[in-house]
């Protein structure tokens, strides 16, 4: 393991229906962290997802859980490689139930800075933009 990870508490309300979401990705489950309770998804080697049954997660704070179907509680950026593989992730996500979030303000400003980037949210309400930009000098 890095020394430096992220992991990413995501409470979701169904774990089965929400690992195959996110396989369907082409991101992997880690048995060795998963069992009835939650689900740890391998984004890339520094990067996991731990899904955790609503009740599960209820044990890590003792605020409410936000209701992400009606309320944007975060949103998750994900820098890829290419304009490419930000269309391939979003449209697979979008096969697997996700829905697409369209602002065309938003792309029309990404666009002059040279960015590429789009907007699902998962079928638990988690806000994903996973986007490219060529970096000048990178």
């Amino acid at each position: 393991m890095s020394s430096k990870m992220i992991f990413i508490n995501l409470p979701v309300a169904d774990l089965d229906r929400s690992k195959g979401f996110y396989e369907a990705l082409g991101w992997k489950v880690n048995e060795d962290f998963t069992d009835q309770n939650a689900a740890c998804i391998v984004v890339d080697d520094n990067i996991c997802l731990m899904l955790l049954t609503k009740d599960f997660f209820t044990t890590f704070s003792k605020r409410p859980i936000a209701d992400t179907g009606s309320q944007v509680a975060a949103a998750y950026a994900l820098s890829l490689g290419s304009a490419a593989e930000v269309d391939a992730l979003t449209d697979a996500a979008v096969a697997a139930g996700a829905r697409e979030e369209v602002n065309d303000d938003k792309r029309a400003e990404e666009a002059q800075v040279g960015m590429h980037g789009r907007t699902f949210v998962d079928p638990d309400g988690h806000q994903w933009e996973p986007f490219f930009m060529d970096y000048p000098g990178a």
